[in-house]
């Protein structure tokens, strides 16, 4: 399991990472404070808003794919 925090301050960066979690075959949730929801869901991921820090949590192993496309989006 893998945990990454990143930040998504524009609907375009938004479509690039549900994009990048749905070519992924394991499970991806996004956390902001007590709020879950799934990775896959564009919707869902827009419905927590911009500019805040979310964490993502990936259940399995993380391939490097995905790590590589959403590590323009990482919180340092």
């Amino acid at each position: 399991m893998a945990e990454f925090k990143i930040k998504l301050t524009e609907t375009n960066q938004v479509k690039e990472f549900v994009n990048a979690a749905e070519r992924c075959e394991y499970d991806i949730n996004v956390f902001y404070n007590r709020f879950i929801i799934d990775a896959k869901s564009i919707l869902g991921v827009l419905s927590l808003g911009l500019n805040r820090e979310l964490t993502v949590q990936c259940i399995g192993e993380a391939d490097a794919q995905f790590t590589d496309a959403i590590s323009k989006f990482a919180v340092a």
